[in-house]
């Protein structure tokens, strides 16, 4: 993560198999008491595997929930949202993800310190489907060409914020 951002500073805090509700429930343990300016949200994708239940309604009032927990405490911090992730394994899924990340898109667009990372387009190919390359053999995590993608979809707007206030500063 660090070489993938940089110049940007960044301190990974993420945990694996997290679904909204952990983050919500660990943000004052991994997230304020850092102080951040900004704060990159990636969950939601396991929230949404048959099996937990949950809808994208749920998933996305658990954000919600989240960004006011951060704002109660943080309130000038930036806050963004990357989509949440369209994978061969759980394609079965994807209309309901594809939802949650519609409505969390548009709760960005209320609030000029909340931010949408649509990473999940550049992940479909031409069929609309996910391309292959960019999974690890089990279809449901990322390989480096993944990443890859994430990368040029996350770095430059949070290089270009960085390099901004560092000038300011």
């Amino acid at each position: 993560l660090e070489k993938d951002m940089a110049p940007v500073p960044v301190v990974q805090r993420g945990f694996g198999g997290a679904q909204m509700v952990h983050v919500l429930h660990n943000v004052h343990r991994v997230v304020t008491p850092y102080a951040p300016s900004r704060v990159v949200v990636y969950a939601g994708d396991n929230d949404l595997v048959a099996g937990y239940g949950k809808s994208a309604d749920e998933v996305v009032a658990q954000y919600r929930q989240l960004v006011s927990e951060i704002h109660g405490r943080l309130p000038d911090a930036k806050i963004d949202f990357i989509a949440i992730k369209p994978s061969t394994r759980r394609w079965e899924e994807w209309p309901e993800m594809k939802r949650a990340n519609q409505a969390i898109a548009a709760f960005a667009e209320e609030d000029p310190r909340l931010g949408y990372f649509d990473i999940a387009t550049p992940m479909l190919g031409p069929d609309g489907q996910p391309r292959g390359e960019l999974f690890r053999m089990d279809g449901l995590h990322l390989s480096p060409e993944g990443y890859a993608v994430w990368t040029e979809v996350v770095r430059p707007p949070l290089e270009a914020d960085f390099i901004v206030s560092a000038v300011a500063s």
